[in-house]
């Protein structure tokens, strides 16, 4: 129910806005939040998927290559839960369920950046293992995971149990 603030309505949000208002806004910082990580996540696909054509593929360990196959795999999962928000508006459009499909989309976001973090992990273990042969190959990937970790969850989530009021 709207309060009244200043002689204005502001709904429970602190908001000038209705539902679809609130659902149209959401909807554009979805997608431009899907937009940075769509672009990262098709050309790190891309790249994954020329690499079985190298010659240097087939002189590959049986375990870079289960690797290798592990990780296209992940990255057509990440391509697809990244790309899936398009295709949830397109089929929805003018249906009425914009707060519903906003909802569905940034669950299919949130899955597709955790696939996405799989992604990169395990191309990062693939090229640093065929790269250096080193035994601390395990010991920087872990550092990565948990830098990416660090900025793409416990950061945000820090920053709103510290900042939300509710």
């Amino acid at each position: 129910m709207p309060a009244t603030k200043n002689g204005t309505d502001v709904n429970e949000w602190g908001r000038h806005e209705t539902e679809e208002e609130r659902a149209d806004r959401k909807w554009g910082e979805l997608i431009q939040e899907v937009r940075v990580a769509q672009t990262g996540v098709q050309i790190l696909f891309g790249f994954l998927l020329t690499v079985v054509f190298q010659q240097k593929y087939a002189s590959l360990e049986h375990t870079d290559k289960t690797i290798y196959i592990v990780t296209v795999v992940l990255g057509a999962a990440a391509t697809g839960a990244l790309i899936g928000p398009v295709s949830l508006h397109r089929l929805v459009s003018g249906r009425r369920v914009k707060p519903q499909a906003v909802e569905w989309a940034s669950r299919m976001t949130f899955v597709g950046l955790a696939l996405l973090l799989a992604t990169m992990t395990s191309s990062l273990l693939l090229i640093l293992r065929v790269a250096t042969h080193n035994a601390a190959v395990p010991w920087i990937v872990t550092g990565v995971v948990a830098w990416y970790a660090l900025c793409w969850y416990a950061v945000p989530l820090w920053t709103r149990h510290r900042h939300t009021t509710e």
